[in-house]
């Protein structure tokens, strides 16, 4: 066989339908059913630290392993415990296991209805399984079919002195509009005439000189179609339309861009993915209610925020679980992106990104992202029973500049704070 016949067969190997065992989606959700990983010396209390990494040097990713053998962060570890997926979720990946399949190219998925699309445990020696995985992100339940950060607070620090140099108080709001399965209207939102799949909306509440700044994020179905983003600025009191290279822009003088929003925040087709396999290593999995929590902001119903500890006040004050994970590269197709390739840790029981290396364009180790999860039954009382683990703290570390911005969250899996009509243009002039 020549290598353009090789080629062919190995493309419709990638593309073809699949046949998705029971097995296969048992093992996709309920990773753990059959125990836990286990590393000799690391157990519920082990704190890894400057003295003992190296003897855990293969549970970290190197992004951490640089952290802790710096002394700027002190690893507590939990128990490994199953973040059980919304049964919702789950019956849908069941009732259309094997209808999704790749297009020719990244970016083109064609049957997918709802659940994950590719189930089945992915392999190294298929080429496309970085793209499969990367669409069960997409297509993933990080926050359900809606739901909001309500509020949420950033804090830009000094790594170095530790100084926080300024504190923003948003909300943040996300609405799938389509592939639905949890909250009415199931399976989509319409009217819906600009065939949006997703949607993000953000509004600053403090401090004043940003009061009432919006961002309006629109996601198409199409993932061809670029995404449309406006920006609102209250002292203006005019939205604007982003230009497409501004979602990789500092986002309002932090250490995040807009593509970095939930792990990452772009479509399949502008990057080029490749899957590395799946390790066990730590990762921030942990009950909200059970971590030493801070006092600093105050809200009505007694709700506290995860503090933050480390070199700089820069890292969540929680514990850590080790947890299978794949390992997925993606490296942007656009030569002027500002990076050279993200390497993500997808956690393979929730399919969310919680841990990402990012890369300079020299390709040299920029900045560790980690985005802390909580599972929802030791969070608030509405979160309870959601199957959706809550995105509960973050941190963006600048290993470069030595800089940070943290995010403590009250996210919320409630249906009323997310209205289809917010996530329109029209919303952002509102009025103050």
């Amino acid at each position: 066989m020549n290598k353009i016949a090789l080629a062919v067969a190995a493309l419709g190997l990638a593309t073809a339908a699949h046949a998705v065992s029971e097995a296969d989606i048992e093992k996709s959700f309920n990773p753990y059913k059959d125990g836990v990983p286990k590393v000799n010396g690391l157990a519920a209390g082990t704190v890894v630290n400057k003295a003992n990494v190296e003897q855990f040097k293969d549970v970290l990713d190197p992004g951490m392993y640089l952290v802790v053998k710096n002394g700027w962060y002190e690893i507590k570890v939990g128990a490994t415990t199953s973040f059980d997926v919304d049964k919702h979720y789950v019956a849908a990946t069941r009732a259309n296991a094997g209808k999704a399949k790749l297009g020719d190219k990244p970016g083109e998925l064609t049957g997918y209805v709802a659940g994950r699309p590719f189930p089945e445990e992915l392999s190294t020696s298929d080429p496309r399984a970085g793209e499969k995985l990367a669409w069960n992100y997409k297509y993933g339940i990080n926050w359900g079919d809606g739901a909001a950060i309500y509020p949420f607070y950033w804090k830009y620090r000094n790594m170095e002195s530790g100084q926080v140099e300024r504190t923003i108080k948003f909300n943040f709001h996300f609405l799938n509009f389509k592939h639905r399965v949890q909250h009415e209207p199931v399976p989509e939102i319409t009217p819906n005439p600009s065939q949006l799949f997703r949607a993000i909306y953000v509004k600053v509440l403090e401090p004043s000189d940003l009061k009432n700044t919006q961002l309006l994020i629109q996601r198409y179905e199409d993932d061809a179609k670029a995404d449309d983003a406006y920006l609102y600025l209250g002292f203006q009191r005019r939205v604007r339309r982003l230009a497409t290279g501004q979602t990789t822009d500092a986002f309002l003088g932090s250490d995040l861009m807009i593509e970095d929003f939930e792990g990452y925040n772009g479509r399949i087709s502008d990057m080029k993915w490749t899957y590395k396999g799946a390790k066990n290593i730590l990762m921030p999995y942990y009950n909200h209610n059970e971590m030493p929590l801070s006092d600093e902001f105050k809200e009505s119903d007694g709700y506290k925020f995860v503090n933050f500890t480390g070199q700089g006040g820069c890292f969540p004050d929680i514990t850590w679980q080790l947890r299978k994970v794949y390992v997925l590269e993606a490296e942007p197709v656009n030569p002027n992106h500002p990076i050279s390739k993200r390497v993500f840790h997808i956690d393979a029981q929730v399919m969310n990104i919680n841990r990402t290396l990012i890369y300079d364009r020299k390709g040299e180790l920029w900045k560790s992202w980690t985005i802390g999860k909580s599972h929802p039954d030791h969070h608030l009382p509405v979160n309870k029973g959601t199957g959706i683990a809550i995105d509960d703290s973050f941190s963006m570390v600048d290993l470069q500049s030595k800089h940070c911005t943290t995010g403590q969250f009250k996210g919320q899996v409630d249906p009323k704070l997310n209205p289809a009509s917010m996530f329109q243009v029209q919303y952002m002039r509102g009025g103050d």
